[in-house]
């Protein structure tokens, strides 16, 4: 399920309440965030960092709490969605925020105060709108935006997952 919205609208707010609600109804959830902007997990002087400034294509960081996996696309395109999903672990929940013009179920974060346009009107992958004030003329399902139990409830309902 996509979280999208425009920048500063609360997707990443959101999130942060749904994980745990999600979480405590027993179910697995992961995350996939995209950016339109360079980023690096990694630090100047680290070993790791020297060994991608030095042309590895994949440097793999590992202990006993946590893994990465720093892939270096150089020239490559980037990866399609589907493939990225590929390359996760199996969960009950896939939260994505970001990706908004790839066609998957998403549910719109979009507060009528912030006067952005509503995304949902030229998308058909919009299942759900979740919002602070309620929007007139909009087909789809309004939620509030201040209860992630309801969008939790609304996300579990609509993937069909058992709790």
């Amino acid at each position: 399920m996509g979280i999208i919205g425009w920048s500063g609208s609360g997707k990443t707010t959101l999130l942060g309440k749904l994980i745990p609600d999600l979480t405590a109804r027993g179910l697995t959830v992961s995350t996939m965030k995209h950016t339109h902007h360079d980023f690096d997990m990694d630090q100047p002087g680290k070993d790791s960092y020297r060994h991608r400034e030095a042309g590895a294509k994949e440097v793999l960081l590992t202990s006993r709490k946590r893994w990465a996996m720093l892939h270096e696309l150089r020239e490559d395109p980037e990866y399609a969605i589907d493939d990225l999903i590929k390359m996760m672990a199996p969960v009950d929940v896939l939260l994505i925020e970001g990706f908004k013009s790839h066609t998957y179920p998403k549910i719109e974060i979009n507060r009528p105060s912030r006067g952005k346009k509503l995304i949902c009107e030229d998308d058909d992958s919009v299942v759900a709108l979740a919002t602070d004030e309620p929007f007139e003329g909009v087909g789809i399902p309004q939620l509030d935006l201040n209860n992630a139990k309801a969008v939790g409830d609304y996300i579990v309902s609509y993937l069909h997952v058992k709790t």
